[in-house]
């Protein structure tokens, strides 16, 4: 039950964690799934199929921006992405939501930890 309710929490959260990333520097795919798991020491593991359709769609939404790199001798070319400004001003606006809805569940959270506490 517990996998249910992480992998919902997850979805919810994945696409603004991808624009924080880009908002850094432009990264290509495989490069962002690496640093997911890296940072979030492994809670985060996408495969490809989780990742490329949300780049995808961010990018049809004018959210993020795309270039091909030049191949190097025998590196093949790779597929940057970037934060548009479109993408900073929804990244902005889903850390303010993140941070009310973070504080809002975790004041339920506590209250309800405090009536226990005084049950006892």
């Amino acid at each position: 039950m517990k996998q249910k309710y992480e992998q919902q929490m997850k979805k919810g959260v994945l696409e603004m964690m991808v624009l924080q990333l880009l908002s850094e520097k432009e990264k290509y795919g495989y490069q962002l799934i690496c640093e997911l798991k890296d940072r979030s020491e492994g809670l985060f593991l996408l495969k490809e199929g989780t990742l490329y359709p949300i780049l995808y769609r961010m990018e049809d939404d004018g959210l993020v921006v795309s270039r091909w790199s030049e191949p190097k001798g025998k590196e093949v070319s790779k597929k940057y992405y970037c934060l548009a400004k479109e993408g900073e001003n929804t990244l902005a606006e889903l850390k303010d939501l993140w941070g009310h809805f973070s504080r809002t569940v975790d004041s339920i959270l506590k209250e309800d930890e405090e009536q226990e506490v005084r049950m006892l």
